[in-house]
């Protein structure tokens, strides 16, 4: 478990990978729990007292299962990296909602530098896979690493153009080839560039997987730029959590006949910035403050309270505010007149006893 913060102990990584892996825990309960509790040692030993608050009977995740992950991730050559580590990639963990621990393979250094994501249409146009490579490329000398993910057309033209300065962002398990017919290109990316992977060894990669894929390669890249997508398509997601990050987002325009450039050509409309050239993108992202050109935004989720107040917090009194439908959790604030502190903390037990669901923009609701 190498790639640890400073001072932490294996016992201590071995019991943040235990809470992470333990039922309902969630990045953002995750951190909550961190942060009222101090260790990931002390949180493990207050879920069930948590969740008998919230009405259920808890059991964190078992030792045996842990044992074989752990396991599983040195036999596939991995290694861990935990949110606070210095090797953690800097711009994703700034981001609302980062993984709190990831696998790796290759070389973490990648993430530290500039970094520009290009994603885009599986089923691309040869012009489009072919402006990906070349734009990857482009990229790639003048110094910056591009992340994707691995996915066909754009993503894989984007990692071939700019190896070894690409990063690639999996759905599954760091050991698993997914689509099946890049194996060869991940596993060339594991050896020469960084391959990342936030769910644990073996995970077959699902539907729900995918757009937390998405939010790390937002998360880590300054830029996101897409060369090619229809309306609703994962690439957009991408966009828009990149606009959400407070990063530019940028697209390739298109020709209106064409449905793969419409995605492209309504981000131009609604505030992307237009690119045609690498220069562009490097004169965007070179020495990016944190402010971008583009007006192309999401209302991030804000961040309610202070670690010391979740810690001296008594839990508010929420649950006939809530429903199926979700609602924003200031509306909760705003409607039960209660601390911020008091309504995360009241959420966090609902949680862990398996009632609510967290959705983007910071909205929750109760469990279906």
């Amino acid at each position: 478990m190498s790639a640890n913060p400073l001072h932490l102990s294996q016992e201590e990584a071995y019991a943040r990978i235990r809470l992470l892996r333990s039922p309902n825990i969630g990045p953002v309960t995750y951190a909550q729990l961190i942060s009222r509790f101090g260790t990931a040692a002390a949180a493990l030993e207050a879920l069930p007292d948590l969740g008998k608050r919230g009405g259920r009977t808890y059991t964190p995740a078992k030792t045996d299962r842990i044992d074989r992950e752990v396991a599983a991730t040195r036999q596939a050559g991995a290694k861990y990296v935990f949110h606070d580590s210095a090797d953690y990639p800097p711009l994703l963990k700034q981001m609302v909602g980062a993984p709190p621990i990831m696998t790796w393979r290759g070389d973490l250094a990648l993430a530290a530098k500039p970094c520009v994501a290009i994603v885009g249409a599986r089923n691309a146009s040869a012009a489009a896979v072919k402006l990906s490579r070349e734009f990857a490329a482009g990229l790639a000398d003048a110094g910056f690493t591009v992340v994707s993910g691995l996915a066909r057309g754009i993503d894989g033209a984007a990692h071939q153009g700019s190896l070894p300065s690409t990063i690639g962002v999996i759905a599954s398990g760091i050991e698993i080839a997914y689509p099946p017919q890049h194996a060869e290109l991940q596993e060339q990316i594991a050896q020469e560039g960084l391959l990342l992977a936030e769910q644990p060894p073996g995970t077959e990669p699902r539907g729900s997987h995918f757009p937390s894929r998405n939010r790390i390669i937002a998360g880590i890249a300054a830029g996101t730029l897409v060369v090619e997508a229809a309306p609703k398509s994962g690439s957009l997601i991408t966009a828009r959590l990149a606009g959400e990050a407070g990063r530019e987002v940028m697209a390739i325009p298109g020709s209106p006949l064409d449905a793969r450039s419409q995605g492209c050509n309504t981000l131009i409309r609604e505030g992307g910035v237009l690119v045609q050239s690498v220069d562009d993108i490097v004169e965007l992202l070179s020495g990016f403050d944190g402010v971008p050109l583009s007006s192309f935004k999401e209302q991030a989720a804000p961040d309610y309270c202070a670690d010391e107040e979740l810690a001296d917090a008594e839990p508010a009194d929420i649950a006939s505010l809530l429903t199926t439908a979700p609602v924003a959790v200031d509306e909760l604030i705003r409607q039960s007149q209660s601390s911020a502190a008091a309504v995360q903390l009241a959420l966090l037990e609902m949680e862990i006893a398996g009632q609510i669901t967290r959705h983007a923009a910071g909205k929750v609701s109760l469990v279906g």
